[in-house]
């Protein structure tokens, strides 16, 4: 099992989320995640908008992957947001995005952070995978794409 699958329930993915700026993806996925961990909205749209004035975490070919460390968190969340329309994100490639995985790990948390941020990249560099995120239409047919998604070079033994 990878560790996107492992930190990914299916009920954290949402597909054709109408909203028109990252400002509005934040306060959608804070309220999923107060609800499920019981951590304020404002701490969690707080965390992952501290990370982008550092820097955009858009990384081109329509995908962001905003990210936030979270006093009080547990172990390491995600959820992952289809947009019905892409939004700006300041991504490198300058083309707005439509697939975001909003990642969520313990203040404290270090190599496990930097792993998981690792294997999404990898994840969202397969373009194919990337066409199939963006047509399956229903949440439970995501999951098991991601799921059943395998990193480069895991055939080679």
């Amino acid at each position: 099992m990878s560790l996107i699958t492992k930190i990914l329930p299916t009920s954290n993915v949402f597909l054709d989320l109408d909203v028109g700026s990252k400002k509005r993806v934040f306060e959608h996925v804070g309220i999923v995640f107060e609800n499920s961990h019981g951590i304020a909205r404002s701490v969690i749209f707080d965390s992952l908008f501290a990370r982008e004035k550092l820097g955009s975490t858009g990384l081109g070919q329509g995908v962001a992957i905003p990210h936030g460390r979270i006093k009080g968190l547990k172990e390491a969340t995600g959820a992952f947001v289809r947009l019905s329309t892409p939004i700006p994100f300041d991504a490198p490639d300058g083309k707005p995005v439509s697939l975001i995985f909003v990642l969520l790990v313990p203040a404290n948390a270090t190599d496990l952070h930097l792993q998981i941020l690792s294997e999404l990249a990898q994840l969202f560099s397969d373009k194919q995978l990337r066409e199939e995120l963006n047509t399956l239409p229903e949440p439970h047919q995501v999951w098991e794409r991601i799921a059943n998604w395998e990193p480069y070079g895991s055939e080679i033994a």
